[in-house]
């Protein structure tokens, strides 16, 4: 398994690399508040972090949906947030034209599901020398995500993260086949599970979806055998401008890490036998 540095932290190492914050951002003051208390829970963990947030959503279900803070002032956020708590952050790119800015701030590129064939898009990340997350699209078989890291590596990208987020089950729903992360991890490459999109119901005049059923999933995922976690969270999810039905509430996070944990440490020791 290829390792790599994101920022301070590293990728592909023992420990759980950790991607998590808001769906979009909101306002300063909640990503601040966000990522100071994630930081504060993996480094209590020793679990590696980044500060994830989109500074821009091209993809939601209503042309009405808020699709985040003008795109300057957004990521003013996410440089604030990497030079005042000394994260790493990752933020989505939807179009060519975006990477360069986002690039800027940004130490982790993510590439949407719905993106993970354009070639452009992901051409223009690897050039940029950031480390590259795609998420798996809902449509692709786990073994067709080498089509990405081709293009990726043939572009001189050498930071490659791929991330599980769910398969299209019918027309308003996801399921996730946990083989996936066993294959994806084949290609070479550390592999997250997307906790929190793969509890999703798409469709409709808003993306729905189940929290309930995250820590379960995240106990099979870390089971399965993998490099890291992403997930949402949000100080009131019920309230949140994008994703509501399935960000984990901030408060709790640290049960959600624990037990990831918990199941890592018991698959390491039946490793070691």
């Amino acid at each position: 398994m290829k390792t790599f540095a994101i920022g301070n932290t590293q990728a592909g190492g023992d420990r759980l690399l950790i991607l998590s914050g808001p769906c979009v951002i909101e306002s300063e003051g909640m990503c601040l508040r966000v990522a100071e208390h994630m930081k504060a829970l993996c480094d209590a963990r020793r679990l590696p972090y980044v500060f994830k947030a989109s500074y821009r959503k091209a993809n939601r279900s209503s042309g009405r949906a808020f699709t985040g803070l003008a795109s300057d002032e957004a990521l003013a956020v996410l440089a604030k947030v990497r030079r005042e708590l000394g994260v790493p952050v990752v933020t989505d790119v939807h179009e060519e034209a975006e990477v360069a800015a986002a690039a800027e701030v940004a130490d982790v590129l993510q590439i949407p599901a719905f993106l993970c064939r354009q070639t452009g898009l992901l051409v223009a990340a690897a050039r940029t020398g950031r480390t590259v997350n795609v998420k798996k699209g809902q449509f692709l078989a786990p073994g067709d995500m080498r089509n990405a890291v081709d293009k990726i590596t043939g572009a001189g990208g050498e930071k490659i993260m791929l991330t599980e987020r769910g398969t299209t089950f019918g027309y308003g729903d996801l399921v996730v086949d946990m083989r996936g992360l066993v294959v994806m991890r084949e290609l070479g490459w550390p592999v997250l599970y997307d906790a929190t999109h793969s509890l999703q119901r798409p469709g409709g005049s808003e993306t729905g979806g189940d929290r309930r059923f995250a820590h379960p999933l995240v106990r099979a995922a870390v089971a399965c055998g993998l490099d890291g976690l992403f997930f949402e969270t949000h100080p009131d999810p019920a309230h949140a401008l994008s994703d509501a039905a399935t960000q984990l509430p901030l408060e709790q996070a640290a049960a959600f890490l624990d037990d990831a944990c918990r199941v890592r440490d018991a698959v390491a020791e039946v490793t070691r036998g």
